[in-house]
């Protein structure tokens, strides 16, 4: 049986370090301050995009300081690619009514904004009193031009990253800092 690496970030599929784990800390601090002031005296619900967005919304939460909801959806259009397919399908709804409700939905990261237009036409078509979407990352040069974010992590190269909850094939979530991705799947 061959060795298999001493740490998770020594492992061969793990790519240099993007965004470290000290600067998505700082980042996600800041969203957190800007959201608690813009929210003020309303009442919020976040919605996170499972599975990606679980660790960002963890922190996220925690990092706004007012009474808040949470509530998850699972949407795919990756299945187990590293490119999306282009057909997008909600696998897990929300628990949680949005009619009247202040809204912000937390994802992990944008790419193609497929995902995030259906995402956003199928909650509109609920009523929320407000609806925006705060993206932990961007991926540069890849969004539709309709995507229309209000709060932003960083933006980062167009390669196949994981870490801080971005998978490869279910594997690396676990990384705390964004890195490329040197493997195949």
């Amino acid at each position: 049986m061959p060795d298999s690496p001493r740490k998770l970030t020594d492992h061969p599929d793990v790519g240099e370090v993007l965004v470290s784990e000290e600067a998505i800390a700082a980042r996600v601090a800041e969203l957190g301050a800007q959201i608690t002031a813009d929210y003020e005296g309303k009442s919020l619900l976040l919605i996170g995009v499972l599975k990606g967005a679980f660790m960002f919304m963890a922190d996220l939460s925690r990092a706004i300081d007012m009474p808040l909801e949470v509530d998850f959806m699972a949407v795919s259009s990756y299945g187990n690619s590293t490119k999306s397919s282009g057909v997008v399908r909600i696998v897990k709804d929300l628990d949680l009514e949005l009619d009247g409700r202040d809204v912000l939905v937390v994802e992990d990261i944008l790419d193609t904004g497929l995902t995030l237009n259906y995402l956003r036409k199928n909650l509109l078509n609920r009523n929320p009193a407000s609806l925006e979407v705060c993206a932990m990352f961007i991926r540069e040069g890849r969004q539709a031009p309709e995507t229309d974010l209000k709060y932003v992590g960083f933006e980062i190269p167009p390669t196949f990253v994981i870490g801080y909850g971005l998978d490869a094939g279910e594997r690396f979530r676990n990384v705390r800092a964004i890195r490329a991705f040197e493997g195949t799947l």
